[in-house]
């Protein structure tokens, strides 16, 4: 038999390896430091670009993207060689998916503390970053499915599936919602509007964890696992039903975002009803990788790496049976908004991603550099320490989330809400942020035990940049399947990239064409108010201003219908409110009281000495200030540019409007708001930010206050005890 010789490349593997080291102590650390802001304020340092607003979605891109991207693409690199018994199909494809990523990350690391930012959760970064990373991704995958074609072995096993699924999912998701308009080198307004632009978004935000930070990784587990424990994977025909199943219904599942907001319910409905479907694909991956373990107990005791894919393994199951849990609507009612969500979102970060990450780097570093992990007593301590870490973080955001849900949702005998100052429930939950702070410190301080192992180990071996192997090379001509074999259909298929890929795509775009198809083609889905008008154009820079500091990661704008919503803010929102903005901001966390029926609520010289100094107004609020809006100047100079952009986007400004009437309106509200401070003893000039600020906030929800539409429905109560004492 004809036995062909290559390499494989190992610099590209070290290469990624190292830089999710790197860039997971930096994502862990703002996560840190994000963390002790909510219950020490004084860390936001009262600069601009170091505020929770502007360090959250740093740490989310760090984690995401730079930690989990750069350990994906590390995981991919070393195992698809193997699979394929092929080196990748281009050295230079290979270094341009690495430098090419680390640049975008770096990108992401100037500008989102610079206030450069979409507001889009996952998706916050403008659009020439957004540009790079199609460029990197497409150049990613090229580079695995030429590898793929170019194989050595006829059928592709599983772990290839869900890379395959990956590539091409990760691409639709973020071609799509990161459609926008630019209005400036770093600024534009999502091509979606309003309730079209929150379904786009939540298909692309929760598909981007399912597809990013979930179909990667169980690939990775199907490799690792096995490899590790030195058995076969459990189940064969759980593996293909895994695989399609839920590349099939994780796509529809993103509505179960939006319960109870200004959704059409049947897009609500669709996305739980396949939210509880995903728990049968998800736990037949969780069973297949730990019942792969049978037998090998006492290797998991015995080896570290073993202990953190268990835990990791383990983790996936319990985020796939809670995240299906909480999409069902009795849940979701008290669960959104809430902290609950936050120790969901990290059950799955910390213990899925994280400790698979770690697993994959302890298995891999002695054999990039051919010889025995350092210390396996200090892989030990990384664990245990981790471990307790994850335990100390999501426990206390547990009970922090349900704390927050029966608070906020809470009426007296006498029917009045019990609690109706938001801050008296902020109060009850900072000891559990100071908690939720002790557990990320552990975790970092376990990261830094596996990083000092991990370069002691390299220390101790000589590097292999290529590893020699032989195989026979791929005969073409018809796929042999043995009759007898079962699931030969999908035997055969597996022989067949191309195919398999294509068929791959039309399964994710199913659900998202259906789902996404009619909010554009039947109008009764976004249905018209005929009281609501565009923004002006001092509250359009206010509305900029507004997504720069980041005021949605802790504010939202979608008041639900429950009567302890609608006591405590006003009327409950409406889909034909959002038509006119460019993106949503309806937030997905209320660290502070939820903003869409505000305007009016306050004086204007409350807003102002709020922005200046929470505490001033909100006795016990963790919120920062933000001193440099009274007196960095307006920049008004962008304000055509802006005009221009939205008009094209379907918002009503009249032609011509942005080269002159826009800054004379523009002025006359500024002097207006001016009028309206000195009202309130305070004394500011019309040019300064915090007067396009509060110009914005005091418009948030008077458009409708006159009248509610006909078409509304009656908010429900929250339990059957208020609606008793609503009557």
């Amino acid at each position: 038999m004809n036995v062909e010789t290559f390499k494989y490349d190992n610099r590209i593997v070290r290469a990624f390896a190292i830089a999710t080291v790197f860039w997971g102590l930096i994502g862990f650390s703002a996560g840190l430091l994000a963390a002790c802001q909510l219950f020490w304020p004084g860390l936001n340092l009262d600069l601009p670009f170091t505020t929770f607003g502007r360090i959250r979605p740093l740490h989310t891109n760090a984690v995401i993207f730079a930690f989990v991207g750069n350990g994906m693409f590390c995981g991919i690199y070393y195992s698809l060689q193997r699979l394929c018994k092929a080196r990748m199909y281009s050295d230079f494809l290979s270094w341009l998916n690495f430098w090419g990523w680390q640049a975008v990350i770096v990108a992401a690391a100037i500008t989102l503390p610079l206030g450069l930012t979409t507001s889009k959760e996952y998706a916050e970064l403008e659009w020439p970053i957004d540009i790079a990373i199609a460029v990197v991704w497409v150049a990613f995958t090229i580079n695995m499915l030429g590898t793929i074609l170019r194989r050595r072995e006829r059928h592709m096993y599983v772990a290839i599936w869900f890379y395959i699924a990956t590539a091409v999912t990760v691409a639709v998701l973020h071609i799509f919602n990161s459609l926008e308009l630019p209005a400036g080198w770093f600024k534009s307004y999502s091509i979606y509007a309003g309730v079209q632009d929150a379904l786009v978004q939540w298909w692309y935000g929760h598909n981007a964890v399912a597809f990013f930070l979930t179909t990667p990784y169980l690939g990775l587990m199907y490799y690792f696992l096995p490899k590790a424990a030195n058995r076969p994977v459990f189940s064969y025909r759980l593996s293909i039903i895994h695989f399609w199943a839920l590349i099939f219904i994780y796509i529809w599942a993103g509505p179960h975002h939006l319960l109870y907001t200004a959704l059409p319910d049947w897009a609500q409905s669709l996305g739980m009803v396949f939210s509880l479907m995903l728990i049968a694909p998800s736990w037949g991956g969780t069973l297949n990788g730990l019942l792969t373990l049978r037998g090998a107990w006492d290797r998991v005791r015995q080896d570290p790496m073993l202990k953190f894919m268990v835990v990791a393994v383990t983790a996936y199951g319990m985020a796939t049976l809670e995240g299906p849990t909480l999409s069902i609507k009795s849940v979701n009612s008290l669960s959104h908004y809430t902290d609950w969500t936050i120790a969901h979102v990290h059950t799955g970060a910390l213990g899925w991603n994280g400790f698979l990450t770690f697993s994959m780097l302890y298995w891999l570093f002695p054999r990039l550099y051919n010889t025995k992990l350092w210390s396996t007593k200090l892989a030990n301590y990384h664990f245990w320490i981790a471990l307790l870490g994850m335990m100390f973080y999501v426990v206390p955001m547990y009970a922090s989330g349900v704390t927050q849900g029966l608070m906020w949702k809470q009426f007296n005998q006498d029917g009045f809400l019990q609690y109706p100052n938001f801050v008296e429930t902020v109060l009850q939950i900072v000891p559990m942020y100071r908690l939720r702070a002790i557990g990320g410190t552990l975790y970092i301080l376990g990261a830094v035990l596996m990083a000092y192992n991990l370069w002691r180990t390299a220390r101790s071996g000589q590097f292999q940049p290529e590893q020699e192997a032989q195989a026979a090379p791929l005969t073409r001509g018809p796929v042999a399947v043995s009759g007898a074999e079962p699931y030969r259909g999908h035997r055969w298929l597996e022989a067949k990239p191309v195919l398999f890929t294509v068929l791959a795509l039309l399964a994710i775009l199913v659900g998202g064409l259906v789902e996404v198809i009619p909010m554009y083609l039947i109008k009764e889905n976004v249905p018209t108010i005929a009281s609501v008008k565009p923004y002006t154009p001092l509250e359009v820079l206010g509305r900029d201003i507004y997504i720069r500091e980041g005021c949605v990661s802790c504010h939202s704008q979608m008041v639900r219908p429950f009567r302890s919503e609608t006591e405590r803010y006003g009327e409950y929102s409406k889909a034909g409110e959002y038509i006119f903005d460019h993106p949503f901001l309806w937030g997905s966390k209320r660290t502070g009281p939820d903003l869409h029926r505000v305007g009016g609520k306050y004086p204007d010289a409350w807003h102002y000495n709020h922005m200046d100094d929470p505490v001033s107004t909100s006795p016990g609020s963790i919120m920062p200030r933000y001193p440099w809006l009274l007196t960095r100047k307006l920049d008004t100079s962008s304000l055509p540019a802006r005009i221009r952009a939205l008009r094209k986007l379907g918002v009503p400004y009249p032609p011509g409007y942005e080269n002159g009437p826009a800054q004379q309106d523009l002025e006359k509200q500024a002097q207006r708001v001016v009028f309206g401070l000195q009202a309130g003893m305070v004394n500011a000039e019309p040019d300064r930010e915090i007067i396009a600020l509060i110009a914005y906030l005091q418009r948030l929800g008077k458009d409708i206050q006159a009248a509610a539409p006909a078409t509304a429905t009656t908010p429900q109560p929250d339990s059957p005890a208020e609606s008793i004492a609503s009557k």
